[in-house]
């Protein structure tokens, strides 16, 4: 059983996985707003983030990239893990201000911070397994 775990923990197939749900909230999110520009451009202006094109051309660039470099394993992978990190903590008081807010609507926007602390730990730990996976694979 233990190296029957220990193949699956060190298969290419299961990073890609593992990897690919980590990321899924950004790529996915980045897909949609090339498929709905407008959508996009909507949500820039009704955050207040100004210039809304480069804004949104910026937010789709990093939500597609960083994923990629995470996923494919490169040696940009930390670079691609501290974006989505960067990002994810920067949309806490652009878009997730519970302190402003009462009640269920502030409970759940605070809830969804704290999703986002985890998803940033997340990254963090995805970094690391890249970095060692990419230094055992020069090694061999």
């Amino acid at each position: 059983m233990n190296a029957l775990i220990d193949n699956m923990l060190r298969s290419r197939f299961f990073y890609l996985l593992a990897t690919a749900l980590l990321t899924y909230i950004f790529w996915w999110s980045g897909l949609n707003k090339v498929v709905d520009f407008q959508a996009a451009i909507g949500e820039m202006e009704h955050f207040g983030l100004q210039p809304v094109t480069l804004f949104a051309i910026v937010t789709i660039a990093v939500q597609l990239v960083a994923p990629l470099a995470i996923i494919t394993c490169s040696r940009w992978a930390w670079l691609g893990a501290a974006a989505l990190a960067g990002f994810t903590l920067a949309t806490i008081p652009i878009a997730h201000r519970f302190w402003e807010m009462n009640g269920m609507e502030g409970f759940l926007e605070k809830a969804l911070v704290q999703d986002h602390i985890s998803v940033i730990g997340g990254l963090a730990v995805a970094a690391i397994l890249a970095h060692q996976r990419r230094q055992s694979l020069t090694k061999n």
